[in-house]
Order: C-alpha cells, then structure tokens, then sequence
C-alpha cells in the first residue's frame, strides 16, 4: 500500500510539471473576478497570454511593481494584444490572502495594466501550474500551448536597479515568438516569496 501511494504521488508530482513545460498544452482554468465574472484561460485562446503569479506582501514583487517594471511590461503587450492576467493564489487560509476587490484595488494604486486580475483561493491553479514563488511566470502562445515558464528575469533581487537591467525573460520570449521565432530560454527557476499555499 504504501509503495502504491509514494507511486501515485510520484505520478502526480510529474504530471504537474508537465503543466507549466514549454511545449504542452496550458491547462485551462476558471476563476472569479472582482465582479464576480468567470474568466477562463480558454476565453483567450488565439492570443499570446501571459500568466503573472503575484502577491503584494511580498519584497520582490513589490520591488518590480515599484520600479513600474511590471506595469511597463503590462502596458508595452497589452497594447500589442497580448493578454496579461494576473494571479494571487495566495491560499484564502493564509494572513497575506486579499479578496479579489483588494487586489484589483491593489493594481489599480500600483497603476497596473494587467487585463484582469484574479484570486485563487485554494491555490488550486497555482498547483495546476506547479508555482513555487512569486512573481512567477507563464507565456502561452496562441494555439494555447507553454512557451516560457520561470522566473520574470536573470536578476533574482530587491534591489530597485536591478529590474531594468536585467534580461527579462518574459520580455525576450514574447519579442521571439511574436516575430515568429523559437523562444530562445523557454524555462528558468523561477526566484522571489515562496508561494502562500
């Protein structure tokens, strides 16, 4: 019984990671908005996506909202059709969780441009997803499969210089797969706050 089980859970744990790896398919997910409209990944399917895991409480998303590093990225392919949607999957059990109305009024001070913002609050998406930290990033191409999954850049730091000068990988994979090229770094250990499971 209890190799069965280690077995099984091992099955699982693979079967996550495929989830966010470049190459299969996005798994599609609902969740709630602040005015109680379901929003699906699959609603968005035909455009490039990108999946942006965050939570306010923590020093290294802080550090790229208050650089406006995220909200520059947001604004430069929100305006080329890209859909960006962002996620707290902070658990609803955990001090640091915010309602969805906090968090939409969160990115609004932070004079965010995400599409939508949403809450996850059994974190159900973010195991989907295998998140381990926040920020964490997902790009999804337009026939909905992973292009890039990992961390937002190469400069795994609070400090305020560091965003701009960073390779940001979220910004090189968009550049290539929207001029129809391969996405050169597809995968990178995400860094930032461990996930409020």
């Amino acid at each position: 019984m209890k190799l069965r089980l280690i077995v099984a859970l091992a099955a699982c744990a693979a079967a996550t990671a495929l989830a966010n790896s470049p190459g299969k398919p996005a798994p599609d997910f609902a969740l709630v908005d602040a005015d109680a409209k379901t929003v699906k990944l699959s609603d968005y399917k035909g455009k490039y996506v990108v999946l942006e895991w965050t939570n306010p409480d923590c020093p290294f998303v802080r550090n790229h909202y208050r650089t406006q590093n995220m909200q520059r990225l947001q604004r430069e392919w929100g305006a080329a059709d890209v859909v960006w949607v962002t996620i707290n999957s902070t658990s609803q059990s955990h001090p640091e969780f915010r309602p969805p109305r906090s968090m939409v009024d969160w990115m609004t001070e932070q004079r965010g441009a995400a599409r939508t913002v949403l809450v996850d609050p059994t974190s159900g998406v973010a195991r989907t997803y295998a998140v381990k930290t926040t920020p964490q990033m997902v790009v999804i191409n337009p026939k909905g499969t992973v292009i890039y999954a990992g961390a937002i850049d190469d400069r795994p730091s609070t400090r305020a210089q560091d965003p701009r000068a960073a390779l940001n990988y979220v910004q090189a994979a968009l550049t290539e797969a929207t001029a129809g090229r391969a996405v050169a770094t597809a995968s990178t250990t995400p860094y930032g706050c461990s996930l409020k499971y």
